[in-house]
């Protein structure tokens, strides 16, 4: 009987939990203005990335920088009036020392003094008010970020905390992944998050090849019971922007590494009424029935937890014409399929 065969292979494989996850932004800034008036300046692109500091948009400064000149002249104002009553709480004191002078006028003076004394304290409010108005006539970027849809431009008037932003910054790098489990497996992964960090592998559903490798640093605090899953986030550094916020992604969280491991094809796998089994091809060039234990597929081979030994030929195609003790000739060779990603 012709049949393509392949080798079962020892190799070091992983203990993985598969998910479906979505990416998320590391941090989203909606940015408002904290002040009423017309933008004069939008200086940066909408869908471009900015540097934390940099400058985005400039607001007409001129009513607020005529605020904190008429502020600053009612402090000068209010502060010599302050001076001349601290002199008469003064020269009434002396008075009143030398029975020359009345308490009441003392009093009066001394009240006089208080009074002008928070007069300039709340004149400097004023003054400190009028500066941090005039501050946020310029708006920077408070993270690292790319930029989304530009909601303002120049020449439109904006008001202070508006219900609708200016524009909303996304960072990207970072970003995580959040993705479920089932319930169940959360033991192992407290248990093997104990012992060291553990990472999570991104690819694209439908795609090739992998994306990035991050870090599992969260696990939701409590299980969601109506779905039976708990949440997890992996952290990834992103620098070639391949991941993108709200992209879905397939996430493998990797538990632990196994060396020694014998696997074999998945296409080599029978199941038969006493269970799975796979035809062994010996030196005779005859095949027997060989009952396994199997454990996890990866990459489109299988784990043979027991059963099978490293080196041994197992037949891949051509099975449904095989009976014990048949001769076989192989059709093109071993077929060496790619092993599994250790």
């Amino acid at each position: 009987m012709p049949v393509l065969v392949a080798k079962a292979e020892q190799k070091t494989v992983a203990t993985r939990i598969h998910a479906i996850g979505r990416v998320e932004a590391y941090s989203t800034v909606e940015i408002k203005a904290q002040i009423s008036g017309e933008i004069t300046e939008v200086n940066f692109k909408e869908g471009e990335d900015v540097k934390k500091g940099d400058l985005l948009f400039t607001i007409d400064p001129r009513p607020f920088e005529a605020a904190l000149l008429q502020a600053k002249a009612s402090l000068a104002k209010d502060e010599a009036e302050e001076v001349q009553a601290a002199a008469d709480e003064q020269r009434y004191a002396q008075l009143l020392k030398q029975s020359v002078g009345s308490q009441q006028q003392y009093d009066l003076a001394h009240a006089n003094a208080e009074a002008d004394r928070a007069t300039v304290a709340a004149d400097k409010a004023a003054v400190q008010t009028a500066e941090l108005n005039l501050a946020y006539t310029t708006i920077h970027a408070p993270i690292d970020g790319r930029t989304g849809n530009l909601l303002v431009h120049a020449g439109n008037l904006v008001k202070a905390n508006a219900d609708t932003g200016m524009i909303m910054i996304n960072q990207v790098k970072p970003v995580y992944v959040d993705f479920s489990i089932p319930e169940q497996r959360l033991p192992d992964v407290r248990r093997y998050m104990a012992d060291r960090e553990l990472m999570v592998d991104t690819t694209i559903p439908g795609q090739q090849g992998l994306i990035e490798s991050g870090n599992l640093t969260f696990v939701d605090n409590a299980v969601d019971t109506k779905t039976g899953t708990i949440e997890l986030k992996g952290i990834f550094t992103n620098q070639d922007n391949k991941l993108w916020p709200g992209q879905f992604v397939e996430a493998t969280l990797i538990l632990d590494q196994r060396p020694n491991t014998v696997v074999v094809p998945s296409q080599a796998i029978q199941t038969g009424v006493d269970g799975s089994y796979v035809f062994v091809v010996d030196k005779q060039m005859k095949v027997q029935s060989r009952p396994v234990v199997l454990g996890e597929n990866y990459d489109g081979q299988t784990i043979v937890e027991s059963g099978l030994k490293s080196g041994e030929t197992v037949v891949t195609d051509g099975q449904l014409r095989l009976v014990p003790g048949a001769s076989v000739t192989i059709k093109s060779g071993l077929d060496q399929s790619p092993g599994v990603t250790s």
